[in-house]
């Protein structure tokens, strides 16, 4: 065999070495590693998208914190929004289309009511209204104020003591005695206001027209509802407190307000003044007392802050707070200037729960008429509400009368 021959032989047996065992180790640890490699750039994955999730929660959240301290600079989305829109729009020029246009989609709102005498005064300037007649110096503060949709509000009164007793097990029960029932009608009058503004005013969009007429229909509304709660006769407005029968409270009877005089004609007694007012307080039924109230006006009140007890104490006290009311033998204060004056036989204090002795009674709704015509070059704005009141337990109130007897 020649040496070519032979290198041949010996090259053929290298190349079937090579794909032997070894070969094999080869291919596996190759597809091994590549394997490896896409389980790490998986992982990689994996962790960056885990990552740009955490990275996205906390930017949402920043953002969120960022959002609730900011403050509100629109309330475009409120659902009251369009009606206050369509509002400020009749108020400014008399267009009540877009109102008219809401009474239809919204049949619920009852938003047009222009043949009732106006349209509803949108919620938040309603409130406005609302806010300030609750916080007034009136009657309507510490009386039972209730909301009708009828005409007038009746209060059913029951005189009747139920029958009551300590029974044996086979012993009768005291039956109740036949019903004795007081009706009270507390009939719904209409208020009104009427401010007026040029239409030069209107056309200023800078104008808070909404603002304004809120402020003038409530200061015209309280001092009227005030001076009605206290000596309203009943005739076309609600009848006040003072309106009723007096008598003296030793021969008190339902129908009438009791009374405790003074011992001097116009005046506190010259030598024991307060012992009126502690006779005022015991008059009326503890029943009533822990939520009774003194309502007098300012002059009054001026006289009876000078007074001390029997061992020099003013009987008077100055609320802590700004917004706490003045107490007089740890009793609140109203002071209400419609009442009358310390005078000759005059019921100038009442004390009372009024919660229960008063009901203030009214319709929800406040209505504005556009009117640009009465008043040229103004325009008028008749704004008008249903509001009732009369005295509705008459063992809840008494009077402190300054006379003799």
């Amino acid at each position: 065999m020649t040496q070519t021959e032979a290198r041949a032989a010996a090259g053929g047996r290298g190349c079937a070495d090579e794909t032997g065992p070894l070969s094999d180790v080869k291919t596996a640890l190759s597809g091994f590693l590549s394997e490896f490699k896409s389980f790490q750039d998986d992982m990689k994955s994996t962790l960056q998208q885990q990552e740009e999730r955490l990275t996205m929660l906390d930017r949402k959240q920043t953002q969120a914190a960022a959002g609730a301290a900011r403050p509100v600079l629109s309330t475009a989305h409120e659902p009251e929004t369009p009606h206050r829109k369509a509002f400020e729009a009749y108020l400014r020029s008399g267009d009540d289309d877009a109102l008219r246009g809401l009474s239809i989609e919204e049949k619920a709102l009852n938003t047009a009511v222009a043949a009732e005498g106006g349209y509803l005064v949108d919620p938040q300037t309603a409130e406005t209204i609302q806010g300030v007649l609750r916080a007034t110096a009136s009657i309507r503060a510490i009386a039972n104020v209730v909301n009708v949709e009828a005409t007038s509000f009746d209060v059913l009164v029951d005189h009747t003591e139920v029958g009551s007793g300590w029974n044996s097990e086979s012993g009768a029960v005291a039956e109740t005695d036949t019903p004795s029932i007081e009706r009270i009608s507390i009939p719904l009058h209409e208020l009104s206001a009427m401010p007026k503004a040029s239409q030069r005013l209107l056309d200023d969009s800078a104008f808070d027209i909404e603002g304004w007429l809120a402020d003038r229909i409530a200061g015209r509304f309280a001092r009227a509802e005030a001076a009605a709660f206290i000596s309203g006769d009943g005739a076309d407005k609600p009848r006040g407190i003072m309106d009723h029968p007096r008598v003296d409270d030793a021969t008190w009877s339902w129908g009438n307000l009791g009374y405790v005089a003074t011992g001097n004609d116009g005046d506190f007694d010259a030598t024991n003044p307060a012992d009126a007012i502690v006779d005022l307080v015991y008059a009326l039924g503890a029943s009533y007392r822990a939520g009774a109230v003194f309502v007098m006006n300012s002059k009054t009140a001026g006289a009876v802050r000078k007074m001390k007890d029997a061992d020099g104490r003013f009987l008077w006290s100055d609320g802590l707070a700004a917004s706490e009311p003045a107490r007089l033998m740890g009793y609140p204060v109203l002071i209400a200037e419609d009442m009358p004056d310390i005078a000759s036989d005059a019921c100038a204090i009442a004390f009372g729960d009024f919660r229960a002795g008063y009901t203030v009674a009214e319709r929800p709704d406040l209505r504005v008429l556009r009117d640009p015509f009465s008043a040229k070059p103004h325009v008028l704005f008749y704004a008008t509400k249903r509001v009732g009141g009369d005295v509705s337990d008459f063992k809840a109130i008494k009077l402190l009368k300054f006379g003799v007897s």
